[in-house]
């Protein structure tokens, strides 16, 4: 067998189960891609794998070893690139700007589905890095109490994961919705607060995601006459309001 064909999630995947059928190392070989591999639709759907073939190199006379052919410039760049999905590596030494990158095509192509036109400015602070989402018609980005945007949130994530070596955490945010969401909220939980204490009942609140019942939470944590606690089980998890 001088020839196989060989498939695998990345290049360098296919490359390798090609040197396993043919028992030989890589300088053995030479490497022509048949088909690259593609990330699917949104960076998740319909993923596709890469296809090489792999072919002997036929053996050289000692004398002439120094001109043995090597492998193909292309194809060997291509195969040490390849990472994550088929998503070439840069040599930045920042593979963690590229899963930033990453998530921010998917919010562009996300939004493209959706019909609208959108534009994502990466922002570092001290407590995570935001994906600050422009454009107009945002609403239905966002969604009802932000729910479109937490779940746009999530997958993003799912998607920056795939292509760092580290776990990172993303925030999105469109139109300044996340601080007038939190600013929503205090004062939802200093009303609901006044409303325990004059009629000396506790307050059930609705289900809210983990990071809206923490803004309720460190709202009241310091209040002298209510506690906050949570029940029930995810998604439908709400926050009680109770006197001390």
């Amino acid at each position: 067998m001088s020839k196989v064909v060989a498939t695998g999630k990345t290049i360098e995947e296919a490359v390798e189960r090609g040197l396993t059928q043919l028992g030989v190392q890589k300088d053995r070989v030479t490497v022509n891609v048949l088909e690259q591999p593609s990330r699917g639709f949104l960076g998740l759907i319909g993923a596709k794998g890469a296809k090489v073939e792999l072919t002997l190199i036929a053996e050289a006379a000692p004398a002439s070893a120094a001109s043995a052919p090597s492998l193909p410039q292309q194809s060997t760049r291509e195969s040490k690139q390849e990472a994550n999905g088929g998503v070439p590596r840069q040599d930045s030494g920042q593979p963690v700007e590229e899963a930033y990158q990453e998530a921010v095509h998917f919010i562009v192509d996300v939004a493209k589905s959706m019909g609208l036109e959108v534009e994502v400015e990466i922002v570092h602070t001290k407590e995570s890095t935001i994906l600050q989402i422009s454009g107009p018609d945002l609403g239905l980005l966002i969604g009802r109490r932000g729910q479109t945007l937490d779940a746009l949130q999530y997958l993003a994530n799912i998607v920056a994961n795939r292509y760092s070596d580290s776990f990172i955490r993303l925030v999105l945010d469109a139109e300044n919705f996340r601080e007038r969401r939190k600013k929503t909220l205090e004062e939802l939980a200093d009303r609901l607060a006044g409303r325990v204490i004059r009629t000396r009942k506790e307050v059930v609140l609705e289900p809210m995601s983990p990071q809206e019942r923490k803004i309720i939470h460190s709202r009241l944590q310091d209040h002298r006459q209510v506690n906050t606690l949570s029940k029930g089980e995810e998604p439908n998890r709400r926050v009680v309001i109770t006197l001390k």
